[in-house]
């Protein structure tokens, strides 16, 4: 398995990932539109946001995005924020998550990170029990407001 930042090329493949957590859905029929583009772009050349995709041979099988977050506190050391983290449907159980996991929080240590932060809807009750077997901890309540 390969962990690294994802290319142009593999975007309508995350897009299915993130499409349907259930489903494996089939990345050609991905219609990647210029806001898709555009959201890419802007990771892709941001040094604190990765789009990171786990690859089985030449198959994305995962991929999550970290932000990597300065702040005053925790000794004024970054934080990584892990978001929108998934694993192909036909492909869980075998312990890719954990895998792919673990490696993006050793990556955010390499980086001098002193946490991992992230958040899941409340209606995710497996991957709550996921983050938890992986040493997470509810630590706080989380709020949006869309805009």
């Amino acid at each position: 398995m390969i962990l690294r930042p994802a290319t142009r090329a593999e975007l309508p493949s995350v897009l299915a990932l993130l499409a349907d957590e259930r489903t494996v859905v089939d990345p050609d029929s991905i219609t990647v539109t210029e806001a898709y583009e555009r959201a890419f772009a802007d990771i892709e050349t941001d040094p604190r946001n990765e789009l990171l995709v786990l690859l089985d041979e030449d198959l994305v099988v995962g991929c999550l995005q970290a932000t990597y977050i300065p702040g005053l506190g925790k000794g004024g050391a970054e934080r990584a924020l892990i978001e929108a983290v998934r694993i192909r449907a036909d492909r869980r159980g075998g312990g890719l998550g954990s895998e792919l996991m673990e490696r993006a929080m050793t990556r955010a240590r390499e980086r001098g990170c002193a946490l991992v932060q992230l958040t899941s809807d409340k209606e995710r009750t497996d991957a709550h029990r996921f983050y938890a077997s992986l040493g997470f901890a509810r630590s706080h309540d989380g709020f949006k407001r869309a805009l």
